[in-house]
C-alpha cells in the first residue's frame, strides 16, 4: 500500500487530512454560536448575517480566495498583524488552507446545526429555564444532547466539503508541494504533466475512501447519539 502512492502523493493525501480535521475544528464553535443565534435570537440585521454565512456557496471559490488574500495575506491588516503580534502567517502555508477550506465548509455546518436546532422543542428549553438554569446550562444540558446528530453532520460535511475543496484554497495559499498541496490541487497538478492520469486516478480513489468512510463513521455516530438522547 505504501508504495501504491509516491512521496508527493503521500504528502497531499495527509496534508489534506491535516487542513480538513483543523477546518472542522476551527469552524465547529462558531457554527454552534452562529447556527444558536440565527435559530433561536431575533435581531437587528439578523438576515444580513445570515446572507453573509451563506456568501461562500454563491460565491466563486476563487473569489473568496482572493478576498482571503487581500485580507489575510501579508499586507492585509488582519493578516500583516497576525504576523507580527503571533508570527503567524497564513497565505501561501498549509494554515492558510485550513483557513480557507473552513470559510467554504462553514456554511455547510451551520446549515445542518440551525435545522437541528429548530426541529428542538423551545418548551424543553423553557422549562429548563423554569428549574433555573441559565441560558448556558440550558444549551448544555438540553439543547446539545438533542442536536448532537445534527451537529456530526454538520461537522462530517464540514470535514468533506474541506477535503475537497480546490478553488479557494489554489488562490489563497498556491500550490506547492509539501506545503500547500493538497489532494484536490494535487489531482490538478498531475493532469496537467503527460503520464500524470494514473496518479490522478490514486488520489480520486483515495478521496472516494475517505469521503465513504467519513460518512460511515458519521452515521454510526449519529444513531449512538440518537439512541443515547432516547435512553435507549
Amino acid at each position: 500500500m505504501m508504495d501504491w502512492l509516491g512521496p508527493e502523493e503521500w504528502a497531499a493525501v495527509g496534508l489534506s487530512l491535516k487542513v480538513a480535521v483543523w477546518a472542522t475544528i476551527l469552524s465547529l464553535p462558531f457554527g454552534l454560536v452562529t447556527a444558536y443565534a440565527l435559530a433561536r435570537w431575533e435581531f437587528w440585521g439578523r438576515s444580513f448575517i445570515n446572507g453573509l454565512v451563506h456568501l461562500p456557496l454563491v460565491l466563486p471559490p476563487v473569489v473568496t480566495g482572493y478576498v482571503l488574500l487581500i485580507v489575510f495575506g501579508r499586507r492585509g491588516r488582519v493578516g500583516g498583524f497576525l504576523e507580527e503580534t503571533f508570527g503567524l502567517v497564513l497565505a501561501f502555508r498549509w494554515t492558510g488552507a485550513a483557513l480557507a477550506a473552513a470559510v467554504m465548509a462553514f456554511p455547510l455546518m451551520v446549515r445542518a446545526i440551525r435545522l437541528a436546532i429548530e426541529a428542538v422543542d423551545v418548551n424543553l428549553e423553557e422549562a429548563a429555564g423554569t428549574l433555573g438554569a441559565n441560558r448556558l446550562w440550558t444549551f448544555i444540558y438540553v439543547t446539545l444532547p438533542l442536536i448532537a446528530p445534527g451537529v456530526l453532520a454538520g461537522c462530517v460535511l464540514a470535514f468533506a466539503k474541506a477535503m475537497g475543496e480546490f478553488g479557494a484554497t489554489i488562490t489563497f495559499v498556491s500550490n506547492i508541494p509539501g506545503e500547500t498541496q493538497t489532494l484536490p490541487s494535487a489531482i490538478y497538478a498531475l493532469l496537467q504533466v503527460p503520464g500524470g492520469e494514473g496518479g490522478a486516478i490514486r488520489l480520486v480513489v483515495i478521496s472516494v475512501v475517505v469521503a465513504i468512510t467519513a460518512l460511515l463513521a458519521s452515521e454510526i455516530l449519529a444513531r449512538r447519539a440518537v439512541r443515547r438522547v432516547r435512553g435507549e
